[in-house]
């Protein structure tokens, strides 16, 4: 993925998120449940500005990479997300409000991770030649 240019910054933003079902429910196990939630989440990310790279909506957990702008925080992407799908899903599904009485159609736990196009290695090293190349005198 390139670098995205905007206002007075270049950046790129892209992170590998994992969540799955309140007590990993097999919920997604129709079809149609898991087309209409990957419709779902694809809208939210439209609707937000991200660019969904992959999307996988397995039974019981979502696999979804994700690049985000940097006006939003992880946390935030995560909240509109999760909090936004099962918001959506029980509208366009009411029947789920029959198993999920307390309103939560996801767990409360989740995986991220950073994905770049360069290694943490070639990050560092990258680093320590820009530190050898500047001085003090550069900032004056």
């Amino acid at each position: 993925m390139e670098l995205v240019s905007g206002a007075y910054i270049k950046y790129q933003l892209v992170y590998h998120l994992e969540w799955v079902s309140k007590y990993r429910y097999k919920i997604f196990r129709k079809e149609r449940y898991r087309y209409d939630y990957d419709t779902i989440l694809r809208i939210i990310a439209q609707r937000h500005h991200f660019e969904v790279l992959e999307l996988d909506v397995m039974s019981d957990h979502v696999y979804m990479v994700v690049a985000v702008p940097p006006s939003i925080s992880l946390s935030k992407a995560l909240q509109l997300l999760k909090g936004g799908s099962s918001y959506e899903f029980f509208h366009l599904h009411p029947e789920f409000r029959l198993r999920y009485k307390t309103g939560h159609l996801l767990s409360p736990g989740k995986f991220c991770r950073s994905v770049g196009d360069v290694d943490l290695e070639t990050t560092k090293n990258y680093v320590k030649e820009q530190a050898g190349q500047s001085t003090l005198q550069d900032f004056s």
